[in-house]
């Protein structure tokens, strides 16, 4: 039987989770190894009571690799078959194990202990297991096969290293990438289920076995969505961290200062949770690959829907924008879908608020103003300014329709309006660069059991998906580079993907030319229960 590392918990006493694994495994172990042989089984127990909660602690954290903490739980159960005398015996001893693992991850759910403390005793077991721990035997003792097992076992082959590569992040075992996002501020919902649906691919190609053998590793930082603060944030993970390239930054404003901090180093800048046009250049940046369509591709799209099929007249079409590059983005694609229907772009109404807030009043007035009647409001907006700005209209403006990009984070706006009422959220409309989310395809249905069995008790969300899609091209590419890994030879990879079938429903395509993989939008609109049904805009 093998732990379930991701089960539901009982309660861990709280001295145990502060226990140093060194120390408590030295103690342990000096008695062990001259324990008599009937005695070997109320070793392991006591063993589990005292691995079992570290095993657990680093499972519930993300940004633990899970093929560590997997190791640590192969052999356990190694220990335990080698010990137990017979099956009743084994499976008591695996049960105890279990109870022991559920522990230690409800003590990091429940807040009794971090996750920077389990990192360290986890490292700490890692230590004494290939006897470097201070003070503490080799593991080797108990988690290892037995002396005369190991004599009378037939010699297996021995693995052939993986050639070293030059490149940095990369090691024999590991590929280390960065992210920067808002995991603070009013937008931080955004940066969180971005990692979620990067780290639930990660983790599925590393269960099994990584890519040529290595273990593929997210590590994030804060910028708040403030571009003031991305420079250094993006210095960290390069600098410090070491990262081979990044995947899933966030933001617009934040990209004009990551892009060409990525483009001077000659760094891959992956799959960023934007559709604006700075990573979008003709010919395209090198360096530089986008999963998603564009906001010029989205905001077209809504255009085409309000006026050929709700018969709207293109002066009854206002726009409400974040003041920043963002707004600029989505703005510009209004503005270029009136020009491609032959309508004249230069009296389209921008009302704007400004970033990281819901200072929305001047917007609302400015709306209030219009002596022609707006009837439809296309809002580039994060999810809170976005639910403030219907919030103060909704009633005002009966009828009014109400449309959002992507990048507002779906479920967040959502849970807002409904926080407000069903009526505010009932035919709110967001465009999408994923397939819905409650759908049964093959890449949503994926996507949904790597987050059950990696993130239990999270819902699926548009983000989140995203990020799940963005990682496994990702992986696709990597997988077809080979071992010699270095950023060049992955970059000819990808500019060589052709119709790459993820189960999306549109193949995903780069080239030379093309640098962005997917220009497929999904109408949704939100019900009177909150959720998102899908819809045809043409």
């Amino acid at each position: 039987m093998m732990p379930d590392i991701g089960s539901n918990m009982t309660v861990v006493r709280s001295s145990r989770s502060r226990w140093m694994a060194a120390a408590m495994l030295g103690a342990l172990l000096a008695g062990s190894a001259t324990a008599a042989t009937g005695d070997n089984a109320n070793v392991v127990r006591d063993l589990a009571g005292r691995v079992g909660p570290i095993i657990g602690s680093a499972s519930a954290c993300p940004d633990i690799a899970r093929p560590r903490v997997q190791f640590i739980a192969d052999k356990f159960q190694q220990v335990i078959r080698e010990t137990a005398s017979n099956e009743a015996e084994r499976d008591d001893l695996s049960r105890l194990l279990d109870r022991y693992v559920t522990d230690g991850r409800n003590a990091v759910t429940a807040g009794r202990t971090d996750c920077k403390l389990a990192e360290r005793q986890l490292a700490d077991l890692e230590q004494s297991l290939a006897g470097k721990a201070p003070s503490s035997p080799s593991l080797a003792a108990v988690i290892a096969p037995s002396s005369a097992t190991a004599a009378t076992a037939p010699t297996a082959p021995v693995p052939q290293p993986l050639p070293t590569s030059t490149a940095r992040g990369v090691t024999a075992s590991e590929i280390r990438f960065g992210m920067v996002g808002p995991f603070s501020g009013p937008t931080k919902e955004l940066g969180r289920q971005m990692k979620l649906g990067i780290d639930a691919a990660f983790n599925r190609v590393n269960d099994a076995g990584g890519v040529e053998g290595r273990m593929l590793k997210l590590i994030s930082a804060d910028d708040g969505y403030e571009p003031s603060r991305t420079a250094d944030a993006m210095k960290q993970l390069y600098d410090k961290e070491q990262v081979f390239g990044f995947i899933g930054n966030v933001g617009t404003p934040t990209a004009a200062v990551a892009v060409p901090f990525a483009l001077e180093r000659r760094t891959l800048f992956f799959g960023a949770f934007t559709g604006a046009n700075i990573l979008r250049n003709d010919p395209p940046d090198r360096y530089v690959f986008n999963y998603r369509a564009s906001y010029a591709e989205e905001t077209a799209a809504v255009v085409h829907y309000l006026i050929k099929l709700r018969r709207l007249q293109p002066k009854q079409i206002a726009v409400f924008a974040q003041q920043d590059s963002y707004g600029d983005a989505g703005f510009a694609g209004v503005a270029k879908a009136f020009r491609a229907l032959g309508l004249n772009d230069a009296a389209i109404l921008r009302l704007n608020y400004k970033r990281n807030t819901v200072d929305v009043d001047d917007a609302v007035n400015q709306l209030k103003a219009q002596k022609l009647q707006v009837r439809a409001v296309v809002m580039v907006a994060s999810y809170r300014a976005a639910a403030k700005f219907i919030e103060k209209t909704k009633d005002q403006f009966p009828g009014m329709i109400y449309s959002n990009v992507s990048f507002v984070g779906s479920t967040s706006l959502a849970e807002e309006l409904m926080l407000l009422g069903p009526r505010y959220a009932s035919g709110i409309i967001v465009t999408q660069v994923v397939p819905a989310v409650g759908g049964y395809s093959s890449a949503v249905l994926e996507y949904k059991n790597a987050l059950a069995k990696y993130f239990p008790g999270e819902s699926p969300d548009y983000v989140s998906l995203e990020g799940y899609v963005a990682a496994n091209v990702l992986i696709q590419a990597l997988k077809r580079t080979g071992p010699q890994l270095d950023t060049e030879k992955l970059i000819d990879v990808l500019e060589n993907t052709r119709n790459l079938d993820l189960g999306l429903g549109a193949p995903l395509t780069f080239g030379r030319a093309e640098h962005q993989a997917s220009h497929k939008i999904w109408g949704t609109a939100i019900d009177d229960s909150g959720k998102y049904q899908s819809f045809e805009l043409e």
